[in-house]
């Protein structure tokens, strides 16, 4: 089992993806997508790397093909006309058309007139898989100190995934203490708005 770390540099609910009951993450951080394999943690901290956003243990690893047209997936498709930002932000972008081409839905990472930011779409792609958490905390904007034990996960850009056994046992010691769920609100989220509370 590994653990990943990193910072989440925009914390809006999108990458990470945290609700209709599953946490996803389908977008950015291609290399961890590429190379975590189920049972491994993936952990994301603030900017400064002083708080937990959020940790997830990989329970599937999925093609672009295989999110698209799983049906309890269908929630996480983005809708720019709902009035709830958990639909709006949903992470669920790339409709394939076939031959390994795929759309890229109006969302978090196309343009604002809709319209398809290649790099993004080739950055995104090029992760290969997403990942589904089976077991998850997210804590958005109210997420607990990091630690003293666990500052060993800090990093400043990219990831770290190169730990030791003492270390691994250290985070899964913690984790395993936290609450699971959706715990708070992404710090990036519309006043007055509570559908982060979104469970189904």
């Amino acid at each position: 089992m590994r653990v990943y770390s990193y910072i989440v540099t925009h914390d809006s609910g999108f990458a990470p993806n945290p609700f209709h009951g599953h946490l996803t993450l389908a977008c950015c951080k291609p290399n961890i997508r590429q190379t975590a394999q189920v049972g491994d943690w993936v952990i994301g901290l603030s900017p400064h790397g002083e708080r937990v956003v959020y940790a997830m243990r990989v329970a599937n690893r999925l093609s672009f093909e295989q999110y698209w047209s799983a049906p309890e997936f269908s929630p996480k498709k983005p809708d720019t006309m709902s009035t709830a930002a958990s639909i709006q932000r949903g992470d669920n972008i790339y409709e394939p058309l076939g031959a390994g081409d795929f759309r890229q839905l109006p969302s978090r990472h196309s343009y604002k007139d809709g319209s398809e930011n290649i790099e993004q779409k080739k950055r995104d792609l090029g992760g290969f898989h997403m990942l589904v958490a089976g077991e998850f905390e997210y804590f958005g904007g109210a997420g607990p100190d990091l630690p003293r034990a666990l500052a060993f996960l800090k990093i400043g850009r990219g990831h770290r995934c190169r730990f030791t056994r003492e270390q691994v046992e250290t985070f899964t010691h913690w984790v395993a203490g936290q609450p699971r769920g959706i715990r708070g609100r992404p710090t990036d989220w519309p006043t007055g708005d509570e559908s982060w509370r979104a469970r189904v």
